[in-house]
Formats: C-alpha cells, structure tokens, sequence
C-alpha cells in the first residue's frame, strides 16, 4: 500500500549466480510494483575473496537482465556511499554507541583462548559459543587497557544487563515463513567488530539497512540463522527492523544444492550461450513462485503486476535446464521482429559472419533472417550454425549425403537447368522463385525428391536446412547488401556444377 524500499547487497567475489541473481530480480518486482526505491550496495569488505573487475561485471549482468537501480555505488543516491568499504566511520560510530549504552563491550580474548573453550565446549557436547569472559570486565578497566594499546574486538551483548535469559526472546517477521521466535540464550555474543577494526557482515548490514531505512529485506533462506541476531541490533541502535522474506535455495536436477556440476550457474554464462535475458528472467521467477493462473511464459511487466512475497513457496526449488531452453524458444518466437533482427546481427557479427558495418538498408533484410530462425533457435548462439545456409559458397558439398544426392540419376540434369534458368536473374520472393522451379522441372524432366533434393544441395550445399521459398530471396538480398560475405545464387550453383565435372 506505500512505496517499499528494498535492497539487493551482492559481494564482489565473481559472477552473479543465478540464486542472487533471483534474489535481485524479487527485490526490483517488488520496488517497481510499490512505485518504491531499488537499491543496489556493494558488501565489498571481504578483501581475501575480491575479485577485480567484479562490479563492473555485477552492473553488466543486471542491466543486462533489464533490472535497473534507484541508488547505488555508480548513480548516487541520499543514503550512499553504497560500498561498504567506504562506511567504516558509520561501523564505528555504531559500535561505540552500543558500547556507551552497554550492548556491546570490548572483548581482549586471544584466538588460543577462545579456540580452548570452544574444543572443551564440543568435549562436553555442548554448542560452542564464546563464554562472556570479558562481559566481566570492568568498564573503566576496559577503556583503560584500550587506551593501553590492547588489540581487542567488538561484541554484542545478547542478554541486556539485569534481563533473565530465559525471558528473553526475539520476535521476526517473515513474509513467506510467518511470524518466528529464537531464543536469545542459544546466540551467545556475536562479534561486531573485529581485532583489525573491520565489521562483521552481521553488524555492517545492520548499519547499513537502518542507515539506507530499508523497509523488506528479501534474501536466500541461508541468511536465516543470522536474522535474530540482526533484529537485536537494530532494536540495540535504536531503529526499527525491517520486515524479512527469506527465499528458499535454488538445488539442480538432483535435489543437491546449484552447482558448477550442474552446468552454467552464473547469468554471464547464459549470456554467453546467446539465452535472451527474457527467457533467463522467466526461469529465475519461477523458482519458488508462480502466477495464480500457472501460466509459465511471462514478461517483466506482469511479473511486476502480480508478484507478490508471501505467495513464493518455503520449499527448495529446482532449476531445470531443460524449462530454461522451453522458456527461450517461446520467448523467441514471441518476440517483436526488429527486436529479433538487432539480436540475429549482433550473433552474425560476434560470430565473424558480417561485418560490424551494417548497410543502411539492412534492416528488412535482418527482419526476413529473424523471420526464418525464429521457430529454429533458442539461443542467439544457434543463429550462425542455423543461418549456415545464406552463407554457403558452392562447391564441394558440406556433407556425405548431400554429395551422394548429387551423384544420383538426373541430378545433374536439375543443376545445369537451375544454372540456365538463373542465367535470366536471381529470383527475388518466393513467387519469382517458384517461377525458377518450374522452368527447371520442365528442362529437366524430374519431379519430388529427384527435383527438389539437387535444388537444395546446389544452393546451400546440404541436405537440410530452411524452406527454399524462403532462403533464395534472403540470398539473392544478403548478396546486394553484403557481397563479399554473402555469396550469390548464381555463383553457387555454377561452382557446385564445376565440382559435379
């Protein structure tokens, strides 16, 4: 009913996986469908697993989907920086307010010690957690020896002073799981800040959500586990929760967790393969939710009018390979003609087919090619092994059986008439084309496969492949709008009749 801020925080370790890449797309639906504000921020802090040129691949793989952002690290916005390698003031500042309103205190425990009572807590069957040691320190005692130099860290104290453990419990909200309690006893005190003076992921996202005033956090079901400690935080800081929606994880085929054994898992992988960004959209919203009519094939516009949180389900869901390839096809086929074309020439051209220079009156020409492919791809990928044809040179033909139809009876009958009858000009529409056909029948004097299987091997140079009536006026164009890639009509024929000699 209000504009709803949400959030999509990726780390810059490596390519979008398809499970965060869900998660945004989830987080965009519901910002557009609210009028509210999508905000993209960079958990970039984890130095050990940076990966350069990461975030620039981030943006490419989003604006490549068609999810734009409101705020971020490269557009600006109210709330920024949207790094949080550049929000360390706010950490600290956060974290010394906890300390003076005694949530937090300083913790001068060494690894060794707290690697001890860890390995005695597993000894007597218990669930290790740090045992409160310095909670017992005093606080000018404490100032005093951080004053001294002391390294120590930061951590949170999960039972106010003077509360009972056992009353004391921590409500979330979920949208899709419903309203859940943890007890705070089972949390021990998480470390907020550590010995260097880096955040933890726990309390930096805290600070962040609060300080960018997120409303609905929406993220895989795995960040479930740190959601109470989260909730505490920035009830400690003074600011309001936000409402949860925890996703369920995305598992292969075969019920084990999305992997690199499942094949590509990151969007710039499926935008290599030549997927329209579409099809890969369609795929990703259905992996745990579905339109009330359970119509598959979707477009963003109305998955933005009808997802809704609470409808995604609690189960794990499964990403099929096989429904992605379905999905395309259909958006294919759907698509609008010159949105086909531009995606049929840039494959032609990335695939070293045509040049990147365009003619001006290209245009039809790229629409009549998308026209002929559109029920033959699901990839763009496809289209330079599909579109083979229109780039066929004559000659030695491209497989065994196209050159055993032409060493059949009467088949060089068909090619030296289809020679002659091209000697007048290349036909243009398929009427023209026809027209050419029946001449070659009639000087020839065959007809059905003996007619129609030299026409085709002649003229592409293979035994398969599009209807004739539609590729020869796509050559006949592409050879006036690309001659020196695109070889004529008559030209072919003519070469395939010396190889036939």
């Amino acid at each position: 009913d209000r504009p709803i801020r949400v959030r999509f925080a990726p780390s810059p370790t490596g390519s979008l996986h398809l499970g965060n890449a869900r998660t945004a797309l989830y987080n965009w639906l519901i910002a557009r469908r609210t009028s509210g504000t999508f905000v993209l921020r960079l958990e970039d802090t984890d130095v050990d697993r940076h990966q350069e040129g990461a975030e620039a691949a981030i943006y490419e793989d989003l604006r490549w989907l068609g999810l734009d952002w409101d705020e971020g690290p490269d557009v600006g916005g109210p709330h920024g920086p949207y790094r949080q390698s550049e929000r360390h003031d706010r950490y600290a500042a956060a974290a010394a307010a906890l300390i003076e309103g005694d949530r937090a205190y300083r913790c001068f425990c060494t690894d060794d010690r707290i690697e001890d009572v860890r390995t005695r807590q597993r000894a007597a069957g218990q669930v290790p957690r740090y045992d409160g040691h310095c909670l017992q320190t005093d606080r000018d005692e404490s100032a005093r020896r951080a004053a001294a130099g002391e390294p120590f860290a930061i951590r949170f104290r999960t039972i106010p002073a003077l509360a009972d453990p056992e009353q004391v419990w921590i409500a979330v909200r979920d949208e899709i799981r419903g309203d859940l309690e943890f007890a705070a006893k089972e949390l021990g005190d998480p470390v907020l800040v550590r010995r260097d003076g880096r955040a933890t992921y726990n309390f930096a996202v805290v600070v962040d959500d609060a300080g960018m005033e997120i409303d609905l956090v929406v993220r895989g079901d795995d960040h479930l586990s740190n959601t109470p400690r989260q909730v505490q935080l920035f009830e400690a800081l003074g600011a309001r929760p936000p409402v949860f929606a925890h996703v369920p994880m995305v598992r292969g085929t075969d019920g084990e967790k999305l992997s690199k054994r499942h094949g590509a898992t990151s969007v710039a992988e499926y935008r290599r393969l030549g997927y329209p960004p579409e099809a890969v959209l369609n795929a990703l919203v259905l992996l745990g939710w579905g339109p009330q009519d359970d119509d598959a094939v979707l477009d963003l516009d109305r998955m933005v009018r009808e997802f809704e949180p609470a409808r995604v389900s609690r189960s794990p869901s499964t990403f099929d390979p096989a429904k992605l390839d379905w999905l395309a096809s259909k958006h294919i086929q759907s698509m609008p003609v010159a949105t086909l074309a531009a995606r049929v020439a840039e494959a032609l051209i990335g695939a070293g087919a045509l040049p990147a220079d365009a003619p001006a009156d290209a245009g039809p020409w790229f629409e009549g090619v998308a026209e002929m492919l559109r029920t033959k791809v699901e990839r763009m990928n496809q289209v330079p092994d599909r579109a083979a044809a229109l780039f066929a040179a004559g000659g030695k033909p491209a497989d065994d059986g196209a050159g055993e139809v032409l060493l059949a009876d009467g088949a060089g009958d068909v090619v030296r008439a289809l020679d002659a009858a091209l000697s007048a000009g290349e036909p243009s529409d398929a009427e023209a084309w026809k027209a050419v056909v029946a001449r070659v029948k009639q000087d020839a004097g065959v007809k059905g496969k003996a007619l129609f299987h030299p026409l085709r091997v002649a003229v592409t140079g293979s035994t398969a492949g599009p209807e004739l009536d539609r590729l020869v006026p796509l050559v006949v164009a592409g050879h006036r709008a690309y001659p020196d890639h695109v070889p004529g009509l008559a030209a072919r024929v003519r070469r395939t009749l010396e190889e036939m000699r």
